[in-house]
């Protein structure tokens, strides 16, 4: 079954999206990243380009003819799924093949719209049996 985890009160979503990225990678992990639009998919891609500060964090789209050696997907396209690892949900909404994934990962600010659709999107999980697991990032900063 899917692990899924919520990361709540991030202070930017992209730029956490880069550090768990990251931090996925050193560990081996393929990742695909789900973007809402093609805006955010290009900034997602330029701030990777950068990260960590002194290299950059491979990737590529997932109809990018290296996207099957390519660690990290990042696209808001939810069509072909390359990777089956780990899935970051950017969207508002629940993936509809989530599921495929051994690992979800759920990013959520401090913003009110954010909080009530990661609060629809935790219920969707949690009445489907998943089991949750939270990380408060407010906590780490502090």
């Amino acid at each position: 079954m899917t692990e899924v985890l919520f990361y709540t009160h991030a202070p930017d979503k992209l730029r956490t999206t880069c550090q768990l990225s990251c931090k996925a990678l050193e560990r081996k992990r393929q990742v695909m990243i789900l973007t809402p639009e093609v805006e955010v998919t290009q900034r997602l891609s330029g701030l990777l380009w950068s990260t960590p500060s002194t290299g950059f964090t491979p990737h590529c789209r997932a109809a990018d003819g290296l996207a099957a050696v390519t660690p990290i997907i990042v696209d808001h396209a939810t069509d072909p799924v390359i990777h089956e690892d780990v899935l970051i949900n950017l969207r508002e909404d629940t993936p509809s093949f989530f599921s495929r994934f051994q690992r979800l990962i759920e990013i959520v600010t401090s913003d009110d719209n954010d909080r009530a659709r990661a609060r629809e999107r935790y219920r969707f999980y949690r009445d489907r049996g998943y089991e949750i697991v939270t990380h408060d990032l407010s906590k780490s900063r502090s």
